[in-house]
């Protein structure tokens, strides 16, 4: 049995990459769902089922899990099971927490010099249901709040946990930025409030870079990246089609990588981190991407 495994919702191009390079080390790799699966457990022990079959005993048998469920709350309940049930998993929750919040993520960063986009929040719902019944309307005062301090002229608007680049819009102009507030609701990517930040400048692509840390070893970033671009629109993610090539990395932007890395890893043994950068500046908060098999 593999002692090695990855967690996935659902198998994408990233997904289908480690699987690849999984086959190409020559490492047995154990592929576990965790979509339209019941785990159960009581104080005797648990289980592990999908309606057509029972993996309880591969996940016994994993000592690693890669963690690649999609969304970040997903994410970490995977992995405060997967932990509580004695597994090793890439990340750790102390990373998972820390990269849940893009606002806890870049205050992480702040706080240590790392350059990071001029972000507001604004700690309430666009619209909120009131005592008695009722829906009021703050967009008006959100809208404000933002403006006054990232002004009108091109704003991003984007959930706090977020992923995929789903629900990121790009306002332009204070109809534009009303317009996209309305679209702003309570859900498992936004639970609470409105993110902003300033637009950062760039050609057509950001780099997808990856950190990591093995024990007793401080974070490395790999000198190659992934670099993600496309024409048809600012957000660059792969999964919105754009295309990826390597690109081979400058000390200087290694180093600031490598410190993203310090801020997030929270004094865990392993990690593996990837991010998101836009020439010396952070765009946006980091986010897993398994790019190597780390063991113990």
């Amino acid at each position: 049995m593999a002692n090695v495994a990855m967690l996935y919702d659902r198998s994408e191009t990233d997904e289908l990459g480690i699987r690849l390079t999984a086959e190409q080390m020559g490492i047995d790799l154990e592929f576990l769902p965790f979509h339209k699966v019941a785990v159960e457990f009581d104080s005797r022990g648990h289980s592990y089922r999908s309606l057509g079959r029972d993996f309880t005993d591969d996940l016994d048998e994993v000592r690693v899990v890669l963690n690649r469920t999609q969304s970040k709350h997903r994410r970490l309940v995977a992995t405060m099971i997967l932990e509580a049930f004695g597994k090793t998993v890439l990340n750790p929750l102390p990373v998972d927490l820390a990269c849940q919040s893009k606002v806890q993520t870049l205050l992480l960063f702040a706080q240590r010099g790392i350059l990071v986009p001029r972000t507001v929040f604004v700690p309430s719902n666009v619209e909120e249901h009131v005592a008695g019944g009722g829906v009021k309307d703050y967009g008006g005062a959100v809208s404000r709040l933002i403006s006054q301090e990232l002004g009108e002229e091109r704003v991003v608007v984007k959930p706090d946990a977020g992923t995929h680049g789903t629900g990121v819009s790009l306002a332009e102009g204070r109809d534009g930025l009303m317009e996209t507030l309305r679209a702003v609701t309570p859900s498992i990517i936004n639970p609470v409030g409105v993110v902003a930040q300033e637009l950062i400048p760039k050609w057509f692509y950001d780099l997808r870079i990856v950190v990591r840390k093995e024990k007793g070893k401080p974070p490395r970033c790999h000198e190659t990246a992934l670099a993600r671009g496309g024409f048809k629109e600012f957000r660059t993610n792969t999964f919105l089609g754009n295309k990826v090539v390597r690109a081979q990395l400058p000390p200087s932007v290694m180093r600031e990588a490598e410190r993203c890395g310090e801020a997030l890893e929270g004094g865990v043994r392993e990690v593996v981190i990837s991010s998101g950068f836009v020439e010396d500046a952070i765009e946006s908060a980091l986010k897993h991407k398994v790019g190597t098999v780390i063991t113990r």
